[in-house]
């Protein structure tokens, strides 16, 4: 028998509940899906790793690290280039950090995904916003009633850099091993025939998450790769970011599949 492990890409309050401070629509719904699907399955699936956006207030992509020329922080959305801070546009609330967030977006824009963009405060360590949306955390809690452990992976808590990926940040931290390469967690997914990937959202942390794993894993255990389609949503307003991401997988011969087609 194949083995199967179901990796869950930040199921959390800030972005699953209609109520939350980064809601991505559809997430709420897909959430209720994967929940019942774990329930349905839960004998046949060897492993549910999770991953947790986990964020302090300030951090370089929250409005209150920054300010404009008017000396107003940004409002949430607003997109910041590294043109946009060498003009003086934009500077660091906190001088001493003017230097880090300069090399910051100059290498951000120079890694070819992102330019930063000023979301609002989500999933901040302590606050409900970052806790498991329930009906994933139920469905966990019946799994884990075969004494089994999920595994929990936290990420983003380094003020000085995005961490969409769930396996590293999208500018490493020399000073801070967790912003680099997770083996660890890359480790444990290569000993599974299937990896079932859901969670949010579809076109950024879903997605460079799968491509920094797929980067890792090389042409061979790529294929392991499975996006359940109906257990993820995109950031609305991206809609290139989500058709990227489509031909990425496409590309790489990731397979694509639902909560209700999946064959273990």
């Amino acid at each position: 028998m194949k083995k199967v492990c179901l990796l869950i890409i930040d199921p959390q309050f800030d972005f699953c509940d209609p109520t939350g401070k980064l809601f991505v629509p559809g997430a709420d719904l897909d959430m209720v899906r994967l929940g019942k699907f774990i329930e349905k399955n839960y004998m046949r699936l060897d492993d549910i790793q999770l991953t947790l956006d986990s964020h302090h207030r300030v951090h370089i992509a929250h409005a209150i690290s920054w300010l404009d020329e008017h000396g107003k922080h940004p409002a949430p959305y607003t997109v910041i280039t590294a043109a946009d801070v060498d003009a003086g546009k934009y500077k660091a609330t906190y001088p001493a950090f003017q230097d880090k967030y300069v090399n910051y977006v100059h290498q951000l824009e120079a890694n070819g995904r992102y330019v930063l963009c000023i979301w609002p405060e989500h999933c901040l360590i302590g606050s409900v916003g970052a806790t498991i949306y329930n009906p994933i955390f139920e469905a966990v809690t019946i799994w884990e009633g075969q004494y089994a452990q999920a595994g929990k992976t936290t990420k983003g808590s380094n003020l000085f850099t995005e961490h969409y990926s769930a396996v590293k940040a999208d500018v490493i931290d020399n000073t801070d091993v967790y912003t680099k390469l997770n083996t660890k967690l890359t480790g444990i997914l290569k000993t599974y025939d299937d990896i079932l990937v859901g969670g949010e959202a579809r076109n950024f942390c879903l997605a460079n998450t799968v491509k920094d794993i797929s980067e890792e894993f090389g042409d061979d255990n790529v294929k392991k790769l499975i996006i359940l389609e109906d257990a993820t949503s995109p950031v609305q307003g991206n809609d290139a970011l989500n058709t990227q991401f489509t031909e990425f997988c496409n590309n790489k011969h990731i397979r694509f599949s639902t909560t209700k087609d999946y064959k273990f």
